[in-house]
Order: C-alpha cells, then structure tokens, then sequence
C-alpha cells in the first residue's frame, strides 16, 4: 500500500527550512560584522601587537555568542594578522622586513588602482575625492583617530573608483598595517606635510587623467609612509 503525505506537511517543511536559512544568514552577517570590527581594530592599532584575544572575553565585549567570534577569529588568522596561543589567539607582531614586504605590495596594487582610477574615475568620483582632502585641509584639530580615518576614505575612494573588485580584494587582504592611530600619534610635523603634500600630488595627477603619474605618485606615498614607520621603530 502507497503511503501519501499530508497536505499540511510540506509548508511545515518548507516553514523549517526557511527559518534555518533565516537563522544561517543571521549567523553569517553577525560573523561578517564581528570580523569587520576586529580586524578595523587591529589594523588601525586599537588593538596592539601581542594584545591576547580571548573568545569568552570578546563575545562579552561584543554582545555576541562565542560562534561569530571564533568564524571571524579564523578569519583573521588566514589573514595572517593573529597566531595562536595557548590560550586563545594574539594580535601578530610583524618584523620590519614583512613591513617592507607588504609595503612594497601594497605600493604595487594600490599604484596600479590609482592609474586605473585616473583613466576610469567619473568626474562625480574625483570631486569625491577632492572633498575628502579639502576637508583633511580645512579640519583645525587632526586628532590621530579623525586623520586615520580621513586617510583610509581617501584611499578607499580611489579604489573605489579603479572599478577592479580583485584588485580592491588583494588590496584589503595586504591590509593598511602601517598608518595607524598608534603611528599616527608618533608622526612630524614634517611628515604630516609631507603626506598632505602626496595627497595632492595624486590628487593632481587623477585630475588630468593621467595614469602614469598618478600610479608612480600613489607608489611614492606608500612607500614614505613604511619610511616613517622605520623611523618610528628605530630601525
């Protein structure tokens, strides 16, 4: 005899399966989100090098389960930004000749994303970006947290504006180690200047539409910035 199913069995079904996809998304955008913020933290040097992270410590912090602490934990990890520990995990401290290594990276991808943005910007993404560094310009008080910030929007729109979201994804991954509130703190007067100074540089050479020159521009900017951090080091 062929057993048939229930009229009402197949909504329950698909009622379960709709609450376990809403429950899975949920759970990866709370990954997504914790990951984000921690890994803001340790690049712009909120969290030092060797600062222990602890998952029962970070959830309670966090207002989060254990679980998108440990997914993001991982993540991090595979960035290479944290290495394990006994007990838990600790932000990574890198050694000068990394620094250089992945400067020098940087310098090449981010150099690249310039010559692309001077030749594929719209006029509506360049004022952009002129905005940002007017209103760099203009601020009185260049705490070390508001110049951080100010200085990743400007890079973030210039990549924006290469329109190469591979490139814009090596480029996250290489990470913007070096300008930090901690360095940021630490810098010259001189080397403010100087690194306003490259900004408008790169500014003028996008403006004319001019890749070689913004691409060369872009790579001497990063590559003062690993000089002031030498400095800072003692190295």
């Amino acid at each position: 005899m062929v057993r048939t199913k229930s009229k009402d069995t197949l909504p329950d079904v698909e009622l379960r399966l709709s609450t376990a996809q809403e429950s899975a998304r949920r759970s990866q955008g709370a990954a997504s989100e914790v990951y984000k913020r921690l890994r803001r933290a340790i690049v712009e040097g909120e969290i030092r090098p060797n600062e222990p992270l602890i998952e029962a410590d970070l959830a309670q912090a966090l207002q989060v389960s254990r679980t998108p602490i440990r997914e993001s934990l991982q993540r991090l990890a595979a960035d290479q930004l944290i290495t394990p520990r006994k007990r838990g995990w600790a932000v990574r401290e890198y050694s000068l000749e990394e620094i250089r290594e992945r400067s020098e990276v940087r310098a090449a991808l981010e150099g690249y994303a310039a010559r692309l943005a001077a030749t594929r910007a719209t006029d509506a993404e360049i004022a952009a970006i002129v905005a940002i560094q007017d209103e760099r310009d203009r601020t009185a008080d260049l705490t070390p947290a508001y110049r951080v910030e100010a200085n990743r929007r400007f890079h973030d729109a210039i990549i924006a504006a290469a329109r190469n979201t591979r490139l814009a994804d090596d480029i996250f991954r290489v990470g913007q180690f070096y300008f930090n509130k901690h360095i940021a703190k630490l810098t010259t007067d001189e080397e403010r200047r100087l690194n306003q100074q490259d900004h408008r540089e790169i500014i003028n050479a996008i403006q004319a539409r001019d890749g070689r020159r913004a691409e060369d521009a872009m790579r001497s900017h990063i590559m003062q910035t690993f000089t002031v951090f030498q400095r800072i080091s003692g190295n």
